[in-house]
This record gives structure tokens, sequence and C-alpha cells, in this order.
């Protein structure tokens, strides 16, 4: 049954996101009159794709931990989740009959490990509480009197809000809608915004014409990374990653992609080094390959001694010379240390998410622009970035909850 609208005020949502749709429902539950606007057919698009693979809502780890993993800015986002962390989102998720588990990893997930499900209800629950969606309009900023200007299929449309809130998301996969577009119309109205740049990244080695042609898209697993922060601190982290055919990306490689990012852009390189046999002490490597090849070939050798195939085999040919493969010391050192440099981050339009956006100074506590009374911003068109396994999504969520709530605060004062 529609909610009755309780005020005539008007709130704007451009953004089909989580971010934006978050805001919609805190609105719509407020009385608000809730117009949400989207570029695409649409709404939820990249939500879609990201649970393509399994929908990793949340992740289980505590706070202050969690927190944690938004680097600079886990004090701006940790009053964030003090509204809504990830056990709020679980518990969210429950009241549309969903529920989750937590896998090995730590990472939350639906049952179903779905996200149309979700979607779909949500959708469903919002348009029965009021919410107008106008799909197709493509923000374009604002008129000389301060309307929303949008390009739709029949030409530019003027709509009038009596507040905004901002949900456009970043700069990655440009194709679902996150296009950074927006960041002209910002900065022509003095708002401070951070050039957005690839997060959750893979990056670009140079590989060999016979590795990229033979390997790209093997896995490699387990092995540990080792690099070093901008401070020179060293930090090391066991994961899984993948060859592609211009270098290496995967979970674990997005884990550390901040760094490895802003070392690029200090240095023109990033220096990161792997462990191949994190299962075999160094001592006992030396040993087992201190011992007599008996005519074997040198792969079978390393198989046999050192437990090595395939792309991990590979990988040692790439970086050592015919020399250095005599040298079995040496071998052994190479395969807990395999030296990798890394010279460039791959494109922001084909990468999981973005770094970069309005800059948090530039906002009130409830992500109001200073210089834009009644306009709010929220999800990853912010200057904040996290890795992979929920910490994005749980974000997204508990910003556009947190600018949506502001949102009809600033709009119930406007009108007493």
């Amino acid at each position: 049954m529609p909610v009755t609208q309780t005020t005539s005020k008007r709130l704007a949502i451009v953004g089909g996101g989580p971010a934006g749709l978050m805001a919609a429902e805190v609105a719509s539950k407020a009385g608000l009159a809730v117009d949400l606007f989207d570029a695409k057919g649409s709404v939820g698009r990249k939500f879609l794709i990201a649970g393509k693979g399994g929908l990793n809502l949340t992740h289980s780890e505590t706070r202050p931990g969690f927190d944690a993993r938004y680097r600079e800015r886990a004090a701006e986002v940790g009053r964030w989740l003090d509204d809504f962390n990830g056990d709020a989102l679980r518990e969210w998720a429950r009241g549309f009959g969903i529920e989750t588990y937590v896998g090995s990893s730590g990472r939350v997930f639906p049952m179903d490990r779905k996200a149309a499900p979700l979607l779909r209800s949500w959708v469903r629950r919002l348009r029965e509480s009021g919410v107008t969606f106008h799909v197709q309009h493509r923000w374009l900023g604002w008129s000389e009197n301060g309307d929303l200007r949008f390009a739709t299929a029949d030409g530019e449309r003027c709509v009038a809000a009596d507040a905004v809130v901002l949900a456009m998301g970043g700069g990655s996969w440009p194709e679902l809608g996150s296009d950074g577009a927006w960041v002209e119309a910002l900065t022509e109205h003095g708002i401070d915004v951070s050039p957005l740049q690839p997060a959750n990244c893979g990056f670009d080695i140079g590989w060999s014409t016979h590795l990229a042609q033979r390997h790209a898209g093997a896995p490699l697993k387990p092995v540990v990374a080792h690099w070093r922060d901008a401070k020179g601190i060293e930090h090391s982290q066991q994961g899984e990653c993948v060859i592609t055919a211009t270098g290496i990306e995967g979970s674990l490689i997005y884990a550390l992609s901040a760094d490895l990012r802003d070392a690029i852009a200090r240095h023109g390189e990033a220096r990161l080094t792997l462990d191949l046999v994190p299962g075999r002490e160094l001592e006992r490597l030396q040993r087992d390959l201190g011992k007599p090849r008996n005519g074997r070939s040198l792969s079978e050798y390393l198989r046999r001694q050192a437990g090595l195939t395939g792309v991990k085999t590979a990988l040692l040919l790439e970086i050592l010379n015919k020399d250095e493969l005599h040298d079995m010391s040496h071998v052994a050192t190479t395969l807990k240390r395999l030296p990798l440099r890394l010279t460039a981050a791959r494109p922001i339009a084909e990468v999981i998410s973005s770094a970069g956006g309005v800059r948090l100074g530039t906002l009130d506590d409830g992500l109001m622009l200073r210089k834009l009374p009644g306009v709010f911003c929220a999800g990853e068109m912010l200057d904040w970035e996290a890795p992979t396994g929920g910490y994005l999504l749980t974000a997204c969520f508990a910003s556009g909850l947190r600018a949506g709530s502001a949102a009809v605060r600033w709009l119930e004062k406007g009108s007493e």
C-alpha cells in the first residue's frame, strides 16, 4: 500500500545505485515526495554486475578493523558506519526475506549469492512507498534558475526540487553509468574534486609475448605479496591473483592497489615481490634444490624438488636468465621473493572502483555541500576508497543513508 506523503517538499536523487536507493528509502519513509533519476534504462546496473560472481554485501570484520579498511578516510567513513554498519546491512537484507552467511574469507553473501532478487524487492518497495523513478535521464548540471537539467530521449528537461542528493558513482565501468561526467558540473560551481583514479585495479608489467600468450588468465595461488607503503614500511599478505596479458590482477592485488598506484605516481613504478612457495622456508628450499638433477629437465626438477608447476615455473623463467637458472641458491631466493616491476594501473574504465571524487572537506557532517546548501552527495563519487570484500558496498549504503537522512532534516528545518 503506498505511503501517504506528509509534506509537499520534493527531494530529487540523481543516481540509482545503492547510495541513491538508500537515500530514497530514508526520504520516502519520512514522507517526502521523492523523484529518483538515472542515466540508464534501469537502476542498480553496477550492483547487478557486482553480484554476477556472488553478491558480496559486506564483511564480518569487527570494528575498528573494519573502519581501518578506508585508510585515510577511516574516521569520516567510520561516522557513516556508526549509523549503518555491516550488521545493520545484513539485518536490512533480512527485511526482504534474504538471509546471509559468512564465507571462509569473512565476506558476507546472500544465501543464494544473487543480487537480482534483492534489487527487485528493493525497487518494488520503493515504488510502493511513493518513490517515482525516471530512467534515461542523464544529469547535465543546473540551469540558470537552479533547476536540475537532464538529457532525455525527448530532449533536455529541467526539474525543480527543494533538495538534491547526488549519487552518480565514480569513474569505473562507465557503460553502467558511472562515467565521472558530473565532475565538470560540480567544479564549475567551485566544488573541490580530487581527480578520479583507478582503485581495486590490476597493473601492467610488460610480459614477454611467450608468457602473455601462454599464461594469461592463469591463477597464482597461494602466494604471499610483499610491498612497501609510502612511509617505507614493509607489508605482506597472502592471497590469490591472476596473470593477465599485460600484467597482474586479482583479489590480492586489489587489496594492495592503493599503495601500488600511489608508488607509481611518486616514482614512475612500483616494486612488488611474490613468494611463490609460501609453504616452504628458504632454508628447506635451498636444501631441496641443492640435490642432484640426475638428468631431469629444469621444469621436472623444480616440480619434484619445489612443487613448482605451470605459471609459477613460467614466471621464474621470465625473471631469471639462463646463467641465473643454474644457480639453485639464487633460484630458491627468487622463488621466495620473485621481483615484479609494475609500471601502470589499468585504465579507470575497466577497473572495479575508483578513488578520488568530491573532497570530504567540502561537505558538512550530513554530506551537504557547504557551497551549495540543499545539495548532498553520497556513494562512490565522494573522495574515499576501500578494498573489495564488502567494504565498498557497505560504505555506499551508509553514505546514502546519511545523506538522505540529512536531506530530510534540512527540508524539515526549512519548512518550520
